[in-house]
């Protein structure tokens, strides 16, 4: 049920306090309606009730004007209007009723969801599974590799490239891209897998190798010089490496890596150096 509008109707804001005025002053509601003057409070309150959800009886409307003191809107058979209703008004709506009786539309935890069985989203021509069917797209495209191949793939990649770049423990290194004033240097501390880093294409499967070892892509973990990196040597709690501190580890393939003389960063030196150009 909406408002009706009249030639008389005023345009004035409706808002619900919040429910809990010590944590916050902002409404839980503020939306612009027209009021009809003539209205009984009654009335008012009963098509508030379509937009607040707060039945009338348990309404207590807070009457706010620009440039006088808010007031409290009192009686049921008096018009709304003998409080001065002008544009730019607001009337706001507070429930009385304890927090607890109060209807929570904000939290979804207890919404029951409906979730369609597999076989029946199967079976719907409607769908985006349909669509990718119809379009032979991911897992329905006959020349698509298997999630297996293409971890070995990925794997094969990651041993040429550690070969090739002759990526060692110990070594120093850039992450590429690196380009002045941002090239991030450090010393290699770990080379191999890292379980906790999934391989975005087999989702929950899990393939071993002929001998039974986990088949994981592999990873170069570099202490950096600096505190820019993404952990401290550990993922998910597990351990790879040790850092001189927080921020100063980081995980990256192979082939992001560039082994060479890269001396550690010396801070005093680089200020003494600029102090000698000023």
């Amino acid at each position: 049920m909406s408002f009706q509008a009249t030639p008389a109707d005023v345009s004035v804001i409706i808002s619900t306090a919040s429910a809990t005025q010590s944590s916050s002053n902002e409404p839980s509601l503020a939306t612009e309606r027209r009021i009809t003057p003539s209205w009984s409070i009654s009335q008012l309150k009963g098509k508030l009730e379509t937009m607040t959800g707060v039945p009338p009886g348990s309404q207590r409307l807070l009457f706010k004007s620009p440039g006088r003191p808010d007031q409290w809107i009192e009686g049921e058979d008096r018009l709304i209007g003998e409080w001065g209703l002008v544009r730019g008004c607001e009337i706001e709506v507070h429930d009385t009723r304890p927090v607890a009786a109060r209807l929570n539309f904000t939290d979804l935890s207890s919404v029951e969801k409906y979730e369609i069985p597999a076989e029946k989203y199967e079976s719907l021509n409607n769908s985006v599974l349909a669509w990718k069917k119809s379009q032979k797209l991911g897992r329905f495209d006959p020349n698509a590799q298997s999630p297996e191949d293409l971890l070995h793939q990925q794997v094969a990649k990651d041993i040429e490239a550690i070969e090739k770049k002759d990526i060692k423990l110990l070594a120093r290194a850039i992450i590429l891209p690196s380009s002045p004033p941002h090239i991030r240097r450090g010393t290699i501390r770990y080379i191999g897998p890292v379980a906790e880093i999934p391989f975005a294409p087999l989702k929950d499967k899990k393939f071993t190798t002929e001998d039974g070892h986990p088949l994981e892509p592999f990873w170069v973990g570099i202490e950096l010089d600096e505190p820019t990196g993404k952990n401290d040597g550990s993922i998910a709690g597990k351990r790879y490496f040790e850092c001189a501190g927080n921020n100063r580890g980081v995980f990256v393939k192979p082939e992001k890596v560039e082994v060479g003389d890269f001396p550690p960063l010396d801070l005093d030196l680089e200020l003494d150096d600029d102090m000698e150009e000023i």
